[in-house]
């Protein structure tokens, strides 16, 4: 019963609910279909107005969609008891710039001083790409999307800084201007691409072998596409050496109640649960 087909078809809070209980400990891709999905950062309140700049300095790979009160594990802005420390399937514990644990919960981890982070996910677009007729080649294969470091600089803050990482989804050559426009309209989810063809334009060397992820297959009639990719800021804490972040694993995001199509997500104090949620316009 905890099939990636049949968590596919749960609610965000059903899924994360499967989640939370250690029933379900794979990869996210495809699942709440129509909600956001967000990657995790978390490090100490010392650290997070410089994690902050760097994030509105570098919007295409950290869209910043939630963060957390120091001390508290709750995301209050994305859904209905969204709790950091339970609701991510896989979470990478870094000391000193080296990834030391792998684990399902980070309960013991959690530090009073704590901020928590949620930065928009490429997941989110794909849902769209999808209804539009485009495959999703990692979805189609159950594996988590190949994800590259590039030699893209990013705009550093403090200690963060570094290259950019991207996905890559290869799409069909017809289609690829279809599917630039169709991601564009989720600047929360990364956006349109930051180059498509040739992935030596960007300093990857082999597609065959990411940094991140599973490889998939690109056929002679397609164009391997690439998105900035929210595992950058993973690379760039691991550069900044400090001595405990934790995030998500690769491909194991967090879901949240907030439908995917949000301009900025937000529940206001009054909402009960997850149907009353609305964007925000940018005036607000």
């Amino acid at each position: 019963m905890n099939s990636f087909e049949h968590i596919r078809a749960l609610l965000p809070s059903e899924a994360r609910a499967a989640i939370r209980s250690g029933a379900y400990t794979r990869h996210t891709a495809g699942l709440a279909a129509g909600y956001l999905q967000a990657n995790l950062v978390v490090l100490r309140e010392v650290h997070a107005l410089d994690f902050a700049r760097f994030c509105q300095r570098n919007p295409k790979p950290c869209p910043v969609v939630g963060m957390t009160d120091a001390g508290s594990p709750q995301f209050r802005t994305l859904g209905r008891d969204v709790d950091l420390c339970r609701d991510v399937p896989s979470y990478n514990i870094y000391e000193n710039g080296r990834i030391t644990a792998t684990v399902p919960d980070i309960s013991s981890y959690w530090k009073e001083d704590h901020v928590g982070f949620a930065l928009g996910c490429s997941f989110t677009f794909e849902t769209a790409l999808i209804a539009a007729g485009i495959p999703v080649r990692h979805i189609d294969a159950d594996t988590t999307v190949p994800m590259y470091r590039t030699s893209i600089e990013l705009t550093p803050a403090g200690p963060f800084g570094g290259t950019m990482v991207v996905s890559m989804r290869p799409i069909p050559r017809d289609r690829v201007a279809e599917a630039i426009a169709i991601s564009s309209k989720f600047p929360l989810a990364h956006g349109a691409p930051v180059h498509t063809g040739s992935p030596g334009e960007i300093g990857i060397r082999d597609l065959a072998a990411p940094d991140w992820g599973d490889s998939v297959d690109i056929k002679p009639d397609e164009v391997p596409c690439f998105w900035a990719c929210g595992v950058t800021p993973q690379a760039a804490l691991l550069s900044a050496n400090l001595p405990l972040v934790i995030t998500h694993t690769p491909g194991h995001m967090l879901i949240t109640d907030v439908p995917e199509t949000a301009e900025i997500p937000v529940i206001q104090p009054n909402q009960k649960n997850a149907e009353t949620f609305q964007p925000l316009s940018r005036g607000d």
